[in-house]
């Protein structure tokens, strides 16, 4: 049995003792009525009608990035995803999209945060920069057919998804909504939500779900309006547990077949993540907590996070804490390195704080005015290049597009049960 196989017993092994530690916990809530469940989903999508729902966000941002490495610019960051959904005697047919202008409104080399790495630009690594997504970030299929009354099976994919690997996608996690960075730790979790070619089967019952994923590893290019296609050479599986309508569990483990463009080798994947999330008409609370290690050819590199958020009315507070283990010499050089300096690695931490005030709602159109800020840990190694207390802030105008009755798309992936979604 390889790593990847003991990996995944040891991260089933850890969620079936938490499952246990939590049963009195699991049985003080009381389980969502089945038949209120299925009735719910009737209601959304009637049988031979499709129905169609929606979501997006444009940030417009000031960034500024502290140090001699950071730096001040205007970007926009943008998404949008759409849904149709169609309920037939037979099981429920899905079609997913997913689109983003980043290449035009933030760039070819993405938008500036220090200490950030991942994928490539003109042959080089690129660094204290957060990639631009593709113009396609999702075009996948879903089809659920009902076994029994409590169980399902789901099969999807597509030129572009996303595999059955780490916790829902940092965009769609009510935890972040309104935070308008992605995660230092990105790359350790959910970077694989964009990969151009990808199939999953999916086996749901009661508050269980088991996944498992063929796709291509393959980081996409710098050609950000194209396909980047390639042999479905990697794999992964997922296991989720909802032991109440609050709370979501997930353990995961996956296969990168040559992930980076610059550093030939395989990657094995690891992450383990819990979600809360409590809400109302108006407002919500969210927590998402997650553990996250990427053992490589030159090493293994470790990250955690713990983000929130809690809206009350029109206002809404934010934060995310961050720890991972960043590649010093990768940093430092800006370039790969090669040899014993590849496997060394430093703690990073991040803390961000934010606030967004909702100021429009024209037709649907959700416009809020926000900032946050991050300060860091940095180890004496990267402290001549970052400084010893560097310090970045945003300062933006958010605005959400319309949403159908199903509400805005948060805490959704690709290959799971549709049963009605509301917020």
């Amino acid at each position: 049995m390889g790593r990847f196989g003991r990996r995944t017993i040891r991260l089933a092994m850890w969620l079936a003792c938490l499952t246990n530690a939590g049963v009195g916990f699991a049985q003080s809530a009381p389980a969502p009525d089945a038949a209120a469940v299925q009735h719910e989903a009737m209601n959304m999508t009637m049988p031979g009608r499709w129905q169609f729902m929606q979501d997006g966000i444009v940030f417009a941002e000031f960034n500024h990035q502290g140090s001699e490495r950071g730096g001040s610019e205007f970007v926009v960051p943008n998404w949008w995803m759409g849904m149709a959904t169609r309920s037939t005697s037979h099981g429920q047919l899905t079609f997913t999209s997913m689109l983003s202008l980043d290449p035009a409104t933030v760039g070819q080399d993405g938008y500036r945060e220090i200490f950030q790495v991942g994928e490539v630009l003109d042959g080089r690594p690129l660094i204290d920069r957060q990639h631009p997504h593709d113009l396609f970030m999702q075009l996948a299929a879903v089809w659920r057919v009902p076994v029994t009354s409590s169980t399902g099976f789901t099969l999807a994919g597509g030129p572009a998804g996303e595999p059955a690997l780490g916790p829902v996608a940092f965009m769609h996690r009510a935890s972040a909504a309104d935070n308008p960075t992605a995660p230092l730790s990105h790359h350790t979790f959910d970077s694989t939500h964009v990969s151009f070619g990808v199939i999953t089967a999916a086996v749901d019952h009661g508050r269980w779900l088991v996944e498992g994923s063929a796709f291509n590893g393959r980081e996409p290019d710098e050609h950000r309006w194209d396909f980047d296609f390639g042999r479905l050479d990697s794999y992964s599986a997922r296991l989720w547990f909802r032991p109440t309508t609050e709370w979501e569990l997930q353990v995961s483990a996956g296969h990168l077949k040559d992930p980076e463009q610059l550093e030939p080798g395989n990657l094995e994947r690891t992450t383990a993540s819990a979600s809360w999330m409590r809400k109302n008409a108006s407002d919500f609370s969210s927590v998402t907590i997650g553990y996250g290690r990427n053992d490589t050819d030159h090493g293994a590199r470790n990250a955690v996070f713990v983000e929130g958020a809690r809206r009350v009315g029109s206002n809404t507070l934010y934060g995310r804490f961050e720890g991972l283990q960043v590649e010093t010499a990768l940093l430092l050089a800006d370039m790969v390195v090669e040899g014993p300096a590849a496997e060394t690695t430093d703690p990073v931490f991040a803390f961000t704080a934010g606030a967004v005030r909702e100021m429009l709602d024209i037709s649907g159109f959700r416009g809020g005015i926000g900032a946050d800020v991050t300060f860091y840990g940095v180890p004496a190694s990267l402290q001549p290049a970052y400084g010893s207390h560097p310090v970045s802030f945003h300062v933006f105008f958010r605005l959400q597009l319309p949403t159908g009755p199903m509400g805005r798309m948060w805490n959704m992936r690709m290959s799971q049960p549709m049963a009605g979604h509301r917020m």
